[in-house]
């Protein structure tokens, strides 16, 4: 199993092409065509990527914090790490996924900001109707991305540029001055991505056909969403090192590349093609983590923080009409200033030291508690209990080979008539957590850590269930 994250990426890119329109002029005006009707370049996506974003509200809520380096961390710790950043502390540094005491050194005058994530996601949503003032938004991806599919009139380059201009200024005028969006427009919604990314922040960068293959030539293989820091490993070690190495290989060939179907994807993708993702829109996994505080560090509570974490994963899986066919648990383990604990080099993409195990089990595909909780119980047994593991610091929990309903396929051991009454007993469990609150109907070994692992914003979900 791979635990790889990819954290949003918002450095600011060099490059002759960022502002392509403005290189090539003659391609954005109308041509005529041998029918005699006039045409020119024209794209069908525009996708909308707010720039730092947490960092970003928290300076247009607090105007004290305007023009300062700003991270937001999840809790006020040396051992945790930085989940946004102001641009202003970037300019040293600092980015998603610095661990805390390493920023303090890197940036002097680093104001630390704890998440708040009710705020977060009351401003996504006033974001939201400040683009569909403009243009209907398609597609929520995350809580600071959206898509819009451009249609008629919407879709030729300099109106599509007219629109881009339209939604960054009406965000700003409509949301907050400090919320700044980089806007991409393509032909296909993935290459509409790639723009966003060209020109941060606040980047306004078409990919019209005509000049995407010189554009791409100049990225590298990490500028594509879905290659991360491992797959950029695998790639390389099958020859492919740069963009111009990957943009020539032919679709049999990406396919045995990625082996998978994704390689295949993707080279119709980078070649413009448009076409209905909707088969490929679901989670692949999903996870909860915690750095637990002091008062917390004994196997016993450790286990309740553990638990809670799955009942949330738990709850988001069937909102989602997902089933898990795995589940992983993280744990890292304090070691004291002897052991060099702060600044230990982390263990995967979780955060956890040096001194950490992690495990994994494949499962049936469910989604129910009883299932879900047996399993973690059998990972939780399995961890390390020796000297220097009494004192577990942090922790993950993961679900992952995740189905979607219309492709689950039912368990030969479950009784046909059980499982209608256990989905019906879920929803309403549920149905009562997200009404009045998680500890509502809960296990009662999870309530020890009631106010632990409170709700935080992954990149790809907005928790209005919390």
């Amino acid at each position: 199993m791979e635990w790889e994250s990819h954290p949003e990426q918002d450095e600011e890119l060099s490059g002759d092409f960022a502002k392509v329109w403005e290189m090539e002029p003659d391609a954005m005006k109308p041509r005529e065509t041998n029918a005699g009707t006039h045409a020119g370049p024209q794209v069908n996506w525009l996708f909308v990527d707010l720039n730092s974003y947490f960092a970003s509200v928290e300076q247009q809520v607090r105007p004290e914090l305007r023009g300062r380096p700003v991270a937001v961390v999840p809790m006020m710790a040396d051992t945790t790490c930085c989940i946004a950043a102001s641009y202003e502390a970037k300019a040293f540094g600092v980015k998603t996924g610095t661990l805390v005491g390493d920023a303090k050194r890197m940036c002097p005058g680093l104001e630390l900001v704890e998440a708040r994530h009710e705020i977060y996601v009351e401003y996504h949503h006033r974001i939201v109707e400040a683009v569909e003032s403009c243009v209907p938004v398609t597609a929520v991806l995350s809580i600071d991305e959206m898509a819009c599919q451009l249609m008629g009139r919407e879709r030729p380059l300099l109106a599509a540029m007219e629109l881009g201009r339209r939604v960054k200024a009406r965000i700003r005028e409509q949301v907050g001055e400090t919320l700044r969006s980089s806007v991409g427009m393509a032909t296909n919604r993935y290459l509409a991505k790639v723009a966003s990314d060209m020109e941060k922040p606040d980047g306004l960068v078409a990919l019209p056909l005509d000049l995407l293959p010189e554009a791409l030539r100049h990225l590298t293989l990490r500028d594509l969403p879905g290659i991360g820091a491992r797959t950029e490993k695998r790639l390389q070690a099958k020859g492919i090192r740069s963009m111009e190495e990957l943009l020539a290989l032919s679709c049999e060939q990406a396919g045995e590349v990625w082996g998978s179907v994704w390689g295949e994807r993707l080279w119709h993708w980078l070649r413009g093609e448009d076409f209905d993702m909707a088969e490929t829109e679901h989670l692949k996994s999903l996870s909860h983590q915690h750095v637990l505080g002091p008062e917390l560090r004994t196997p016993e509570k450790a286990w309740a923080v553990a638990h809670k974490l799955l009942h949330k994963a738990a709850m988001r899986l069937r909102k989602e009409r997902l089933w898990a066919s795995g589940i992983g648990l993280a744990v890292g383990f304090s070691v004291g200033r002897a052991g060099s604990g702060e600044g230990m080099a982390p263990l995967g993409n979780f955060g956890t030291p040096t001194k950490g195990w992690k495990g994994e089990l494949r499962l049936s595909e469910c989604q129910d508690n009883q299932t879900l909780i047996a399993a973690l119980r059998r990972l939780w047994e399995q961890r390390p209990q020796g000297p220097g593991q009494e004192h577990p610091y942090f922790l993950a929990v993961q679900l992952t080979g995740l189905v979607p309903d219309r492709l689950h396929s039912l368990n030969l051991f479950d009784t046909v008539d059980d499982a209608p009454s256990r989905k019906r007993l879920l929803e309403a469990m549920d149905a009562l957590n997200n009404k009045y609150g998680m500890q509502t109907l809960a296990p009662a070994t999870m309530l020890t850590a009631y106010k632990a692992a409170p709700t935080r914003i992954a990149f790809h979900s907005i928790p209005e269930m919390f």
